[in-house]
């Protein structure tokens, strides 16, 4: 029964995955999606038996389109994992302050957008690459540009990469949907 639920689950995910990544056509809701990530998670973790390198639990991001070019990310682009309760922020906070000693937090609701990697060379905007996977993104660099808020040039001539997440606030998008 385990091994059955999780191969269940390991499909739907990946199906998910197809459909949100590839398709931009996603058949569930976000937290449709969490909760069969979650349960998987915690069936492996239950059943370790069943460790599988393939699962979606190992993976981060989704597949990479041909319609853009590929690029390498220089260091792995994570991302952060879920939490639900107050109970697994208080884990994650014990975790890091155990490796850290004790820290200053500061914590924002979550924006659910896309993960952006820029890059600046001489001061100079040169490169906007998605998470992709984890370890290859895809070059949005011509996309990227006509965000008004981005900045082109910075005070650094240093090479510089910043990361954080591309998203379009829902009062812009009912403002220009009127």
């Amino acid at each position: 029964m385990s091994l059955e639920r999780i191969n269940t689950l390991r499909a739907l995910i990946n199906q998910y995955n197809d459909e949100y990544h590839r398709l931009d056509k996603p058949s569930v809701s976000d937290q449709e999606y969490d909760r069969c990530m979650q349960e998987l998670q915690s069936l492996e973790q239950l059943y370790p038996e069943f460790f599988d390198l393939n699962s979606p639990t190992q993976k981060v991001g989704g597949t990479i389109l041909e319609a853009f070019s590929k690029v390498k990310h220089k260091a792995l682009m994570l991302s952060l994992a879920n939490v639900y309760n107050e109970e697994e922020v208080r884990t994650f906070i014990d975790k890091v302050e155990k490796i850290c000693g004790k820290v200053e937090w500061v914590c924002e609701l979550k924006i659910d957008g896309l993960a952006m990697s820029l890059h600046y060379e001489k001061g100079q905007f040169k490169q906007a690459v998605t998470r992709g996977d984890g370890e290859v993104g895809e070059d949005v660099s011509m996309n990227v540009r006509t965000i008004r808020s981005l900045p082109l040039n910075i005070q650094s001539f240093d090479p510089i990469e910043v990361r954080g997440e591309v998203y379009f606030p829902k009062a812009e998008f009912n403002r220009i949907n009127q």
